[in-house]
């Protein structure tokens, strides 16, 4: 019920309400925010995949046609396809050394032409070799008119033959790095017959130089093909040759190039339909294809991060959010909350205080009617307390003035027992214990108050006077802690309660009779009972009922005079003993009568428990 109060409350319903519509905005926001960028980011990096390859495609033109520029350049000279036909012919050593270094020489000059050339080999009809190479010639490859390079060369009719890349010289067996290999078979011009082929290995880092441009994040794959889905070369075998054995177990299989989405004529085509950003375009000098293969998990990188950085201003602002909302519902609730604390401090009866806020106009006007309304609300109650405190103490004094007669006249009709006894001793005492009695009883100041310690005292003086009457019949034990000793009650509460007992209960007896008083304290019920008991004749069931009813009916608001009539001078002491306790504490309070025929009677009187000494 606490949780549902909290949950409705004010403060709590106008934070979920601003905060709610923070958040909704916050949400909406983000959303537009982030499909609005994610497009941006697709957008440019796309765009960004399309122009390096471009480049790259621009790249590969120019050096290729700088290669072909090469080989064009030994195909178109007479000299060296004049040499190479009479090579074969050619059966003096003299002349053929004479004419091998005029080849060499006419290589050589070709070889020096690029920085990027590593060798130059030309084959004649005939398998005579020639070259020209950065080191000595090594160990060269006796069947390499077998291989699959020397048949693509002998098959052309003239053209380029690229051949793609080698992790090494496919004739030179101590040139172990990566080449570049490309060729074409020489012609005699005159009469457009073969006279040979020339193959040349280049450096491969200008071409993986290009594929790397085209890449746009570091697990970028760039390929390129001929038309039969042969790869010339890719940033794999970059990678591969980088760290060939710590990458060979990681190295990704190539993809199916014949299903990949293929440019026509200088059309560049990108397809963001698959798991990766596929970026294609067309060389103009070689029959050959560049594809640029990027995993949109890195594209994804950038949009990770936006979203962190989205992430972190959504929490900043849920948590200004938190404090604006928790901010204005405070300020807003905060005066009701004092409002409705000072209304619950009436309701306990205080109508001293009053709330001081400076709020919204309404509040400001709702909280001055209220302690307007208070204040007067406390003149009102004043006033009625101090007419009624003035009607009590007027009828406590009416009650307490009906003790007195009673008293008096049963104990001048025990003196006068003894003065007919001649016991004039005991009458010394008894009259000594009269008079304090008497002294005690005229005293009505503080609205006839006094302590425990005193009605004990004033029980003292009165059992004096009893047991001097009822000699050996009659004997007393208190049994009252001292802690209790200063608990305020009324005045003449326990003698009236004592004379009863003695004259209603022991002094029918034909055998002793005890009187016993003690405290009981009960720390639940929040109670100081104060315990008479005797073993007297007791009282049967239906005079016990008849006492109690009248105890009831003497409780303040009742017609008390009323309860008393026709019921003679012999009730008169016990309620009215019971109507001054609960005028002065209340209802709770008052006598408890308990009593069972032959055995005894039980009279309890609770007030609320004192103070740990006092």
């Amino acid at each position: 019920m606490a949780r549902y109060r909290g949950m409705h409350s004010i403060q709590n319903r106008l934070f979920l309400l601003l905060f709610s519509s923070m958040m909704t905005l916050l949400i909406l926001v983000s959303f537009l925010y982030y499909q609005k960028t994610t497009q941006i980011i697709h957008s440019k990096i796309s765009d960004l995949a399309e122009k390096n390859v471009s480049q790259t495609v621009g790249l590969f033109d120019l050096l290729l046609e700088g290669y072909d520029s090469v080989t064009k350049s030994l195909n178109s000279n007479y000299e060296l396809s004049r040499l190479l036909l009479e090579a074969d012919k050619e059966t003096n050593i003299n002349v053929s050394v004479m004419n091998e270094r005029a080849i060499t020489n006419i290589i050589g000059a070709a070889y020096y032409s690029r920085d990027d050339i590593v060798g130059i080999h030309v084959m004649t009809k005939g398998g005579k070799l020639y070259n020209y190479e950065r080191r000595f010639a090594g160990l060269v490859d006796q069947d390499y008119r077998s291989a699959d390079w020397y048949k693509k060369l002998v098959d052309s009719k003239g053209e380029m033959v690229w051949l793609g890349l080698s992790k090494g010289s496919v004739l030179n067996s101590i040139l172990q790095e990566p080449v570049f290999i490309f060729g074409r078979q020489l012609y005699d011009l005159t009469n457009y017959k073969p006279v040979g082929i020339v193959l040349i290995e280049t450096d491969p880092k200008p071409i993986l130089a290009a594929l790397s441009n085209a890449s746009i994040s570091p697990n970028s794959r760039v390929f390129i093909v001929n038309n039969n889905n042969d790869i010339i070369a890719s940033t794999d075998e970059q990678k591969d040759n980088l760290s060939m054995e710590a990458n060979a177990d990681k190295q990704l299989p190539a993809p199916s190039f014949s299903r990949l989405p293929k440019p026509k004529g200088d059309e560049i085509v990108v397809d963001n339909n698959t798991d990766d950003l596929i970026v294609s375009a067309n060389a103009a000098v070689a029959d050959w294809t560049v594809f640029g293969l990027t995993p949109k998990s890195d594209i994804s990188e950038e949009l990770v991060q936006t979203r962190l950085y989205l992430l972190a201003v959504i929490i900043a602002v849920i948590l200004l959010s938190i404090m604006l909302a928790t901010l204005i519902s405070r300020n807003i609730s905060s005066p009701l909350k004092l409002l409705i604390r000072e209304m619950k401090q009436v309701e306990l009866g205080n109508f001293r205080g009053s709330v001081d806020v400076k709020s919204f106009e309404e509040i400001n006007s709702l909280v001055s009617s209220f302690n307007r309304m208070v204040h007067r609300m406390d003149e009102l109650i004043e006033r009625i307390t101090l007419s009624s405190i003035s009607e009590k103490n007027a009828e406590l004094q009416a009650l307490q003035s009906q003790v007195n007669p009673h008293f008096l006249y049963n104990t001048l009709d025990m003196i006068y027992w003894m003065l007919d006894e001649r016991e004039n001793d005991r009458l010394g005492r008894v009259i000594l214990s009269l008079s304090h009695m008497f002294r005690y009883s005229s005293d009505w100041e503080e609205a006839s108050k006094t302590t425990l310690r005193q009605e004990l005292e004033q029980m003292r003086h009165y059992m004096t006077i009893i047991e001097n009457r009822l000699v050996g019949r009659v004997s007393t034990e208190v049994q009252v802690d001292n802690i209790w000793l200063d608990a305020i009650v009324p005045k003449m509460t326990i003698q009236p309660i004592i004379e009863n007992a003695v004259k209603s209960g022991l002094e029918p007896l034909d055998r002793p009779g005890l009187l016993r008083v003690s405290t009981i304290a009960d720390e639940e019920a929040n109670e100081l009972r104060i315990v008479v008991e005797d073993n007297g004749v007791g009282i049967d069931e239906e005079a016990l009922k008849e006492l109690q009813a009248m105890l009831q009916d003497s409780g303040p608001g009742r017609n008390y005079n009323a309860a008393q009539e026709g019921r003679g001078r012999r009730g008169i002491g016990l309620p009215n003993v019971h109507r001054r306790i609960v005028l002065m504490y209340g209802e709770p309070y008052g006598l408890r009568i308990s009593s069972e025929a032959g055995k005894g009677t039980t009279v309890i009187i609770a007030i609320p428990l004192p103070a740990r000494g006092g």
